[in-house]
């Protein structure tokens, strides 16, 4: 598969194309993904309000009735409960990997056992997050729906 980058001018509309000569399900997986990669979650740090794209979340946490949105640096507050986050992102690439987290699994760098079962997930940004014995074959069954393998 040849891959081919035209940049374009600031006033044009971007847009991707795909050729192919039947719409498979890489190619549906192609257009998923990058229909994933749009939209935005509000987060406050301190007393501002930011925008967060969807793509710049490594993870999500609920600590204690709070629910924490983590990027590359920082983290920021949400009013949103973890379970409305599942429902929120379930297409765009996150998965909940234990009671308390979300992953993006488009930031995890590798995966490797660790005890009891559980598993853990070394992210792009250096940071390392536990994937629950009880989350483990649904993330399995995640990334083979994925891949493909």
């Amino acid at each position: 598969m040849e891959i081919k980058i035209r940049k374009i001018e600031g006033g044009e509309l971007e847009y991707i194309e795909i050729g192919c000569h039947a719409e498979d399900s890489r190619v549906r997986s192609i257009v998923r993904f990058v229909k994933g990669l749009d939209g935005s979650i509000s987060g406050a740090k301190g007393e501002k309000v930011y925008e967060i794209p969807i793509v710049d979340i490594f993870y999500i946490e609920s600590v204690d009735d709070h629910t924490f949105i983590y990027t590359h640096r920082d983290s920021f507050e949400t009013n949103l409960k973890l379970y409305e986050f599942e429902d929120l992102l379930k297409e765009k690439g996150y998965l909940r990997i234990s009671k308390s987290v979300i992953l993006n699994i488009m930031k995890a760098d590798s995966i490797k056992p660790a005890l009891n079962g559980r598993f853990l997930c070394k992210l792009t940004n250096g940071e390392d997050v536990i994937i629950s014995r009880k989350y483990v074959s649904e993330f399995r069954e995640f990334i083979t729906r994925r891949t493909g393998v």
